[in-house]
């Protein structure tokens, strides 16, 4: 990164930052830095998406609400930082050099004020999109109520135990070298043991670490058939982690400074270490490459159908996308114990910002975008498209059917009991707005631009632009408007 560069996007870092909220004394720092070479992607790591989301948007909506937070950003930080936007209570920070994970806090650290207190600190990887409030909140609800300074998030590995790279989980047992019972340090953690170090162990060694004075006794088989691995979550006490973040060593092949050495620098200064782990596994699933995060949105299109499955008709569960807030609104309906009948055909996508209503039926592969607005008993047919840009709204009233293949965009309104049938496309602008009235008839390869449509009108293989039909009841049939730039087509 030169220094122009670097330059730059301090600007853009300062400019989406915003002041921290006085009230709250914890913090969250979100490290996503990192470039994920194993992905193969040009797009940043941080920004691939799982269930139509960046995996570090996913990881941002996790955390305790009014919290304060610290982004921390290097490869493509730009385009990570953009994607976030300017949010509450929220500052980003630039980490010019890829130095660890350790070296990531530190710098996230370096710029919180001397005015700005805080209690408990939460570091989260950018990675782990499938987190949720509720894994989020758990974990600190149980680091509160802990007698410790430090705690991991863990995993628990399920496959082959030899066949687990992860680091290791390593606790303090029940009794000592000396059959002497550990007390209250009983599960306190002592290390994480990477799996290659294990290994390297000669067959039926012994382990001995020292913990508390005292020798902690493990055979090489009890650690390779130890499960629990290290999710890259943690929490801390603020003031304990300030002051010994900077006492992280590189010394290792890698020349860097990892935040898992804080576990024995704690240690040592006889602070508790404890490790939790989550009800749901999956929500602590990071990637590094391609069939990981293919695996990862499989598991989110599943979570989605299990909330969904018993509301709504899905006839694909392994073929349909419904965005987040779509989700949360249709689960809002349900509790009003009116049934939804809502039907969604295979290979369907539903976007953000289309609200539902009831007895609204999609076919196959139909796709909605945007602020659509659905009236009751909608019917849409296969292949259709409806999109709007960002701040328009498509608004369709109740009884209204749209056959095959139909492409209506834009600012449009379609009023109650209209027909559009197969091969139509309708588009309105800001500047050029769509309104069909009540029960009209529009068919046969039909485009309509900017057009006000009174009620009962009939419309077929025609091409209107700004136009209105004001005549209810009207008939229009084969109109083609006179062609422009003919002079200009040779034979």
């Amino acid at each position: 990164m030169t220094l122009s560069e670097e330059k730059k996007l301090i600007k853009i870092a300062d400019e989406l930052s915003s002041p921290f909220n006085k009230a709250s004394n914890e913090l969250f720092i979100i490290l996503a830095a990192g470039h994920g070479k194993r992905i193969k992607s040009h797009t940043s790591k941080m920004l691939h998406k799982i269930w139509g989301k960046p995996t570090v948007e996913r990881v941002y909506n996790s955390r305790v609400k009014g919290a304060n937070t610290i982004v921390v950003v290097g490869i493509k930080a730009g385009e990570v930082m953009r994607t976030l936007g300017k949010q509450e209570n929220t500052k980003y920070v630039i980490q010019t050099k890829q130095n660890g994970t350790g070296h990531a806090v530190q710098e996230a650290l370096n710029k919180i004020k001397r005015n700005e207190k805080f209690e408990r600190v939460y570091v989260l990887p950018g990675d782990v999109g499938l987190i949720d409030k509720e894994t989020v909140k758990t974990f600190r609800n149980k680091f509160i109520k802990s007698d410790s300074d430090m705690m991991v998030l863990t995993g628990i590995y399920n496959g082959n135990p030899a066949d687990n790279t992860y680091g290791r989980i390593i606790r303090v047992k029940d009794t000592d070298e000396h059959g002497i019972s550990n007390g209250k340090n009983k599960g306190k953690v002592i290390q994480i043991m990477e799996a290659k170090d294990i290994n390297l162990l000669k067959d039926k060694s012994i382990y001995k670490v020292k913990f508390n004075g005292n020798y902690q006794i493990f055979t090489k088989e009890e650690l390779i058939n130890c499960r629990e691995y290290n999710s890259g979550i943690y929490a801390f006490d603020f003031t304990k982690l300030k002051s010994l973040i900077g006492t992280i060593k590189s010394q290792n092949v890698q020349k860097e400074i990892y935040i898992t050495d804080l576990i024995e620098i704690f240690n040592k200064n006889n602070f508790g270490v404890r490790a939790v782990s989550p009800k749901d596994q999956t929500t602590i699933m990071g990637f590094n490459n391609k069939s990981v995060l293919k695996e990862m949105e499989n598991i989110a299109r599943k979570k989605v159908y299990a909330q969904l499955k018993d509301i709504i008709e899905i006839e694909d569960h392994d073929d349909f996308f419904i965005e987040d807030s779509v989700v949360g609104d249709i689960l809002k309906m349900d509790k009003q114990n009116i049934p939804l009948d809502i039907k969604i055909g295979k290979g369907v996508f539903i976007g953000k910002g289309v609200k539902l209503n009831y007895n609204t039926g999609l076919k196959r592969d139909v796709y909605i975008c945007g602020n659509v607005l659905f009236g009751k008993n909608v019917a849409v047919y296969p292949n259709v498209s409806l999109t709007t840009f960002e701040k328009q709204k498509m608004l369709i009233e109740d009884n209204v059917q749209i056959f095959d293949g139909d492409i209506i965009k834009g600012k449009v309104k379609i009023g109650k009991g209209c027909n559009i049938e197969s091969r139509v496309n309708i588009t309105g602008s800001d500047e050029h707005p769509v309104n069909i009235g009540t029960r009209v008839l529009i068919k046969g390869s039909s485009y309509i631009y900017g057009c006000n449509i009174a009620d009962n009108v009939t419309i077929i293989h025609s091409v209107l632009i700004n136009k209105k039909i004001k005549k209810k009841g009207a008939s229009i049939k084969f109109y083609i408007p006179e062609a422009e730039g003919v002079e200009d087509i040779g034979s």
